[in-house]
């Protein structure tokens, strides 16, 4: 869609309001809106000016002058709006060279493309994200400096069976039993079929949906891969979608990797696959009909998973997931058909164009641009430098004793530790410019400064349940 055609679109039907949406560096939606009659063609040439001092990990105050310049690719009528609106989503550049700005996670994604084809391996990557989320009736917390508390609750949760409902109709699914009971016991599934006709009416194809393993309402809704920019365009629908649907019917939804304790968490299955040509590179003859581009692949995102995890597993509270017992992958290991691997290759058939591989670490907390790149990076970075990973191991990973799970990597244990991983690790990520050091330092610093350190210095519930009677 040209910009006079996003016009025309938006003219017929009957918009009042454009939204200029763009993602800050954790990776939220940020939005301003202005009438339609301020709408021209030069807008999406010359962009709007703002302020970026206020945004998370953006420009100082002393140097916040910034342009969003909407992509008419984009054009879509939002969807919640009470007045008909335009939505359109935003590159960010800098006011007086129009060049892309170095921490907008879009632009990241567009660089880590333009290298790709640069290097002549591929001209396409294929990315298909699977994020999980739970859906609760009611979430409260509170931190001061003298308490601090979490409450999340839903109807349909196991901890609520013996609760007085005025008549408790039970069908409550059981810790890891949510993987996946028909209604009654699926409380969501009106819900999330409300979601998938939302996603459709955008654009986005459906695969299917379902409860997911936990209780408390997890789900789980899968959409049709995309090559990487519009893929994480996607994404980024998908999770406003999930969040305001629920909101409409007076609930609300989380892709926080762990809010329940003993019990799955929400993770964010990656499938990805290079493409050229029209041609796809991962099929062929070696195991578990790869080809060889894909085990050095392969051996790119083993290699450098510990870093990369500090941007596929951003949070402190993404730790709490990739713990054994979990259905989390914690072992850097590759596999056929094996969901206990870090990666899996899929039983895909015999096809050569659904020939892909699974990157089954990150979790939905992640800001798509940054997660897509460091994982096409890293992919590259093993191509280029024939990096094989090893045996696979065909065995549950899962079920391994300490004895036997010795010597396997694993990952990062916190989030401090993926941040100095990534520290130490940077350099492919640094090349053809697509990330910047200044972009890789202000992350590092940014999530030691607002979640490691400040984590560090709180006392939590669990400590006074340890402690208060030493």
């Amino acid at each position: 869609m040209t910009a006079k055609e996003a016009i025309e679109f938006a003219k017929k039907n009957n918009v009042l309001m454009v939204d200029f949406k763009f993602t800050d560096l954790p990776g939220m939606w940020q939005h301003f809106t202005i009438p339609l009659s301020e709408l021209t063609e030069d807008i999406f040439e010359e962009g709007l000016g703002f302020d970026g001092s206020s945004l998370r990990g953006w420009q100082s105050i002393h140097d916040s002058d910034m342009i969003v310049k909407p992509d008419p690719t984009t054009a879509k009528i939002d969807p919640f709006m009470e007045v008909p609106t335009l939505s359109l989503i935003c590159d960010i550049v800098h006011p007086d060279t129009y060049e892309s700005y170095h921490r907008d996670p879009r632009q990241i994604v567009r660089k880590a493309i333009s290298y790709m084809q640069s290097t002549g391996i591929a001209d396409t990557c294929y990315f298909g994200p699977e994020a999980e989320f739970f859906i609760f009736d009611d979430v409260r917390y509170e931190q001061t400096s003298y308490g601090g508390f979490y409450q999340v609750d839903s109807s349909e949760a196991t901890w609520n069976s013996g609760r007085d409902e005025g008549g408790n109709l039970g069908y409550k699914p059981r810790h890891k039993e949510g993987y996946f009971p028909a209604m009654p016991s699926d409380t969501h599934h009106d819900l999330r079929t409300e979601i998938c006709l939302e996603l459709e009416k955008v654009g986005i194809t459906v695969e299917r949906q379902h409860h997911e393993v936990a209780t408390a309402g997890q789900g789980e809704i899968d959409i049709r891969f995309d090559s990487a920019l519009e893929m994480a365009d996607k994404m980024m629908w998908f999770k406003y979608i999930v969040k305001n649907v629920a909101r409409r019917h007076n609930k609300t939804a989380t892709f926080m990797p762990k809010p329940i304790f003993n019990d799955n968490g929400s993770g964010m299955h990656t499938h990805m696959s290079l493409w050229k040509g029209g041609e796809p590179l991962f099929a062929g003859d070696k195991y578990a009909g790869l080809s060889e581009l894909a085990l050095y692949y392969i051996g790119g995102i083993l290699k450098h998973a510990p870093a990369i995890c500090a941007f596929t597993n951003p949070t402190t509270n993404s730790y709490k997931r990739l713990v054994p017992g979990f259905e989390a992958p914690v072992k850097l290991a590759y596999s056929y058909k094996n969901r206990s691997a870090a990666i899996r290759i899929p039983n895909s058939g015999p096809n050569p164009k659904a020939k892909r591989i699974e990157f089954r670490t990150p979790d939905p907390a992640a800001n798509i641009y940054f997660a897509e790149a460091v994982l096409l990076m890293a992919g590259l970075d093993g191509i280029q430098n024939k990096i094989l990973p090893g045996d696979p191991l065909e065995k549950d990973i899962y079920g391994l004793s300490p004895e036997e799970a010795k010597g396997i990597p694993s990952v990062p244990a916190t989030l401090e530790e993926a941040l100095k991983a990534l520290e130490n690790d940077m350099d492919f990520l640094l090349r053809g410019d697509v990330f910047t050091k200044d972009l890789i330092e202000s992350w590092i610093q940014y999530k030691y400064e607002r979640e490691v350190i400040p984590l560090q210095q709180r006392p939590v519930p669990y400590e006074f349940y340890l402690y208060y009677d030493l």
